[in-house]
């Protein structure tokens, strides 16, 4: 059996955790490979994952305790209503040199939430309900409040806003589908799947 692909991965929040977790998985399962992902900073907020992201760059190129160089870095910072490509140009210029060819950046545009909602038909497999989204608006929690109003009407217990079926949703997701609704999402798929094909 092949080594498994080690991965650290940089998030802003538990919703880009899961379903950035469910979509490694996933595309590792196509590609053949087995992943062993750590996450590094899984809160916070955007300013402060780019600040840990910096420190922790350092501390591997150090090799602070046991810190070593991961095979794949992914980052996942949500464009907050910037353009993603000013947002993953952002972070791509605040990378050390030893992590610029290995890292795999997802901006979700405008929020992680809008990545759950980008295939319908995907989300209503998973979840039972063909889910209102509208035209593409940068609102705050917008796509927050639709994922979990779209939960509570297919007659779930709203737990944890809809994150909860991220798995599933991921597993069911039709990516040529999702690409076309979501450049962001196209972007960050074609970025992992070439890193892995290097790997």
């Amino acid at each position: 059996m092949d080594k498994p692909i080690v991965v650290d991965l940089f998030v802003e929040d538990r919703a880009h955790e899961e379903f950035l977790l469910a979509l490694l998985r996933r595309i590792a399962r196509e590609h053949h490979k087995t992943l062993q992902v750590q996450v590094r900073s899984a809160r916070g907020g955007h300013g402060r994952v780019l600040a840990e992201l910096a420190l922790y760059e350092k501390s591997v190129l150090k090799q602070v305790g046991s810190l070593s160089m991961p095979d794949l870095l992914v980052v996942g910072i949500d464009a907050n209503c910037q353009r993603f490509r000013a947002a993953r140009q952002n972070i791509q210029e605040s990378l050390l040199l030893p992590f610029q060819n290995r890292t795999a950046i997802a901006c979700p545009d405008p929020h992680v939430e809008r990545w759950y909602l980008a295939d319908t038909v995907a989300f209503e497999q998973a979840v039972g309900i063909m889910p209102k989204v509208g035209k593409q608006k940068c609102e705050r929690d917008r796509y927050k409040a639709i994922l979990a109003q779209a939960v509570v009407d297919a007659g779930h217990a709203a737990m944890l806003g809809g994150i909860e079926f991220a798995r599933d949703i991921v597993d069911a997701l039709d990516f040529y589908r999702a690409s076309k609704s979501q450049k962001s999402l196209k972007a960050f798929l074609d970025d992992v799947n070439a890193l892995l094909k290097r790997l």
